[in-house]
């Protein structure tokens, strides 16, 4: 065991710390200087950084639309573990989140249809989903993007352009933002950066984005480089993916966006699943996971965002489903 002080007095192994995540390894007696050294290299455990944490809503699967809330911890490889119930069974929903709270809305609800209702969940504790407020107009098959304060929820059927937001830490109602300029508003996905957001889908190339701080109607971005719908999205601070679909030769697509500039799509990869109709996308600690998909598959998928590639396995669902929402506690739009 190598002696790191004088007069032998303190003996150990120092484990090297390799990210600010509160449960990241940095076992040992450190010095000051090292500690700092560490610090500023934005890899000594930070007890405010929490493991990125995913969270999947709801959806509908073989035996019928569920209520079930599923996590998994982003960073690792497994199957997803029970986090709890939403109020009611559903499907067509979208989430949003910061790093503490996740918010789902857009339900179509088992047996009563489009309900404007939101619940959410604290991320860090396993718990049911718990009354947040009502968007502005019932609808489903829309999408969710957010910022460490605000989310947005955007479009849905049928055919509406509305964009509603809501400030995440407090519950309520949720308040007109704008409108989305596409008439193509189903069955579309979006995501974030920590200022702006940018949603595609339903049968179009088609890229829009807000910025999140501000209300107003969406803007032109570019177009992916395939036309489909039912789609995922998840990103990293810069870099916006999209990826599946429904349609015939592109089911398994993934492209990807520079989202503070605009502009055209780039080809990333693939995933693995060939039919990735409605699947469920969030993100966190540099990795974008993608899940479900079809009425009965359980498969969770995953990439290294920052780079380009093929997903890789990662797991599965408790149930397997499609059509939900999913969000995490360390997305795209929660930089620092």
């Amino acid at each position: 065991m190598p002696k790191r002080y004088l007069g032998n007095i303190i003996t150990d192994t120092p484990t090297e710390p390799n990210d600010n995540y509160v449960n990241g390894a940095a076992s040992g007696v450190w010095s000051l200087s090292e500690a700092l050294f560490y610090t500023k290299a934005n890899l000594w455990p930070n007890q405010s950084n929490q493991l990125p944490r995913a969270v999947f809503f709801a959806g509908d699967s073989s035996g019928g639309r569920v209520n079930t809330i599923d996590y998994i911890e982003i960073l690792t490889t497994g199957n997803a573990t029970d986090f709890g119930d939403l109020s009611f069974a559903a499907e067509g929903n979208a989430a949003c989140s910061s790093s503490t709270r996740g918010v789902s809305g857009l339900f179509n609800q088992d047996g009563v249809g489009q309900v404007n209702v939101m619940e959410y969940v604290t991320i860090a504790t396993t718990s049911n989903a718990t009354d947040f407020g009502d968007l502005t107009l019932a609808r489903r098959q829309g999408a969710s993007a957010s910022s460490s304060t605000r989310g947005l929820f955007m479009g849905g059927q049928s055919s509406t352009n509305v964009i509603d937001y809501i400030t995440i830490a407090s519950t309520g109602n949720a308040t007109d933002f704008g409108d989305v300029i596409s008439s193509n508003n189903t069955e579309i996905a979006a995501c974030s950066s920590p200022t702006r957001a940018i949603c595609s889908g339903e049968n179009i190339v088609d890229i829009w984005y807000v910025t999140i701080a501000s209300t107003g109607n969406s803007t032109d971005f570019g177009d992916r480089t395939v036309t489909n719908n039912l789609i995922a999205a998840c990103a990293s601070e810069t870099r916006g993916v999209f990826a599946g679909g429904e349609q015939s030769g592109s089911r398994n697509v993934i492209d990807y966006v520079t989202i503070a500039s605009t502009g055209n799509a780039t080809d990333f990869g693939d995933l693995q699943m060939a039919l990735a109709a409605a699947i469920y996308g969030t993100s966190g600690g540099g990795r974008g996971v993608f899940a479900g998909g079809d009425s009965s598959r359980d498969t969770i998928e995953y990439i290294t965002i920052s780079s380009t590639g093929n997903a890789t396995d990662f797991g599965n669902l408790s149930v397997g489903r499609k059509n939900g929402g999913a969000c995490s506690n360390a997305h795209g739009g929660l930089a620092a």
